[in-house]
């Protein structure tokens, strides 16, 4: 799923993801700042993606459901 980094902070940060805030690793990144959007898989921030990869997940979503 898709998210937007609200904070970081000890190797956690603060996820909105389709406006559920959550909280995730962010263990697995080397840098992680707020504004930046991440793949979050199990509880985990896996990977960091960009605002189009965001739109472009959001939309296939949207289309499955």
């Amino acid at each position: 799923m898709p998210a937007k980094v609200i904070r970081v902070k000890d190797g956690m940060a603060v996820v909105d993801a389709s406006g559920a805030r959550r909280e995730v690793s962010a263990e697995l990144l080397d840098s992680l700042d707020p504004g930046d959007y991440v793949m979050v898989h199990a509880g985990i921030a896996i990977a960091k993606i960009t605002d189009n990869d965001e739109d472009e997940t959001s939309s296939v979503m949207e289309t499955l459901s």
